[in-house]
């Protein structure tokens, strides 16, 4: 008992810097993201902002471009996380066998991930553009026609394919470390037991890679749902909000409008319903470990 209590001690000893360091960092700017958005504030009275209660949360929840953009992102973040993660597992086993005599492949493979989002909406905005792309051009030239990328019919559409395409390599790099740790023994006994290859992905493989996928899933569709930089450089707020995600919602809300409280407001909602889903997350994962 006694030595318990002073591992205990120890524990906390050491954590109490770190924990110390993301109180600063993070709990003091959350508090006042708080305040903020319970008063009415603007750039001309940041140092005076005045308390409102909770206006700036009802003028959000009642604007129909704040469920616009919640819309946008929600499905731009679920089907880009989807493709990114089939995608992902589909190239971690077609190339394992390469993979596993070159690994040094691996490095190139990540080179997509490693350019800067909005480099990316740039360089895209370029090859697609209708008068000055490739794309275009050559489509024009072999086809007689080109498909407007960057119009409202095909903007989701191509924003989603040009998110899968710079991040499906971090489902790769995943998918290939957990697809290679599994033990090479019960793939072996599978095939001595007259599993076929489909057999053994969908009875061994799949069940094994489960945490792996669902760890993917989560961390691509966070990242997806609060995409900004790709899509402002690529096509903006588009005609009538319609790429408009709810990052861009809040940055139009701060910098372009002004009011500072209802962007703050519609970020702490943002966040809220990101907490909820970690705890949804949580209590799955609890049941299924009782269970």
């Amino acid at each position: 008992m006694v030595e318990r209590l002073r591992k205990a001690r120890e524990g906390i000893f050491l954590l109490a810097p770190l924990t110390a360091f993301l109180l600063a960092l993070l709990g003091l700017p959350l508090l006042v993201d708080l305040y903020y958005s319970l008063s009415d504030v603007s750039f001309d009275s940041i140092r005076s902002p005045t308390l409102i209660g909770f206006a700036n949360y009802s003028k959000a929840i009642a604007d129909p471009e704040f469920w616009q953009a919640g819309w946008f992102s929600l499905r731009f973040g679920l089907l880009a996380a989807l493709v990114e993660v089939l995608a992902g597992l589909m190239l971690a086993i077609f190339l394992a066998p390469l993979l596993e005599r070159r690994p040094w492949l691996m490095a190139f493979l990540m080179l997509p991930m490693m350019v800067a989002p909005a480099l990316v909406g740039l360089m895209y905005r370029l090859i697609l553009h209708e008068f000055v792309g490739p794309v275009p051009y050559y489509l024009l030239a072999w086809f007689g026609d080109f498909p407007a990328f960057l119009s409202n019919d095909n903007a989701f559409t191509t924003l989603v394919i040009i998110e899968v395409l710079q991040w499906t390599p971090f489902a790769l790099l995943i998918l290939h470390t957990a697809y290679a740790a599994i033990p090479p023994e019960v793939r072996e006994a599978a095939a001595i037991d007259g599993a076929t290859g489909f057999a053994r992905l969908r009875l061994i493989d799949l069940p094994m890679l489960a945490p792996a996928l669902g760890v993917t899933f989560f961390i691509r569709f966070i990242d997806s749902f609060r995409v900004f930089d790709n899509i402002y450089t690529l096509v903006g707020a588009g005609a009538g909000g319609s790429t408009t995600s709810m990052s861009i919602y809040i940055y139009q809300a701060f910098f372009k409008v002004g009011n500072i409280g209802l962007a703050v407001a519609a970020s702490m909602l943002l966040l809220a319903a990101s907490l909820a889903v970690l705890l949804a997350i949580d209590r799955l994962a609890l049941v299924r470990r009782t269970t």
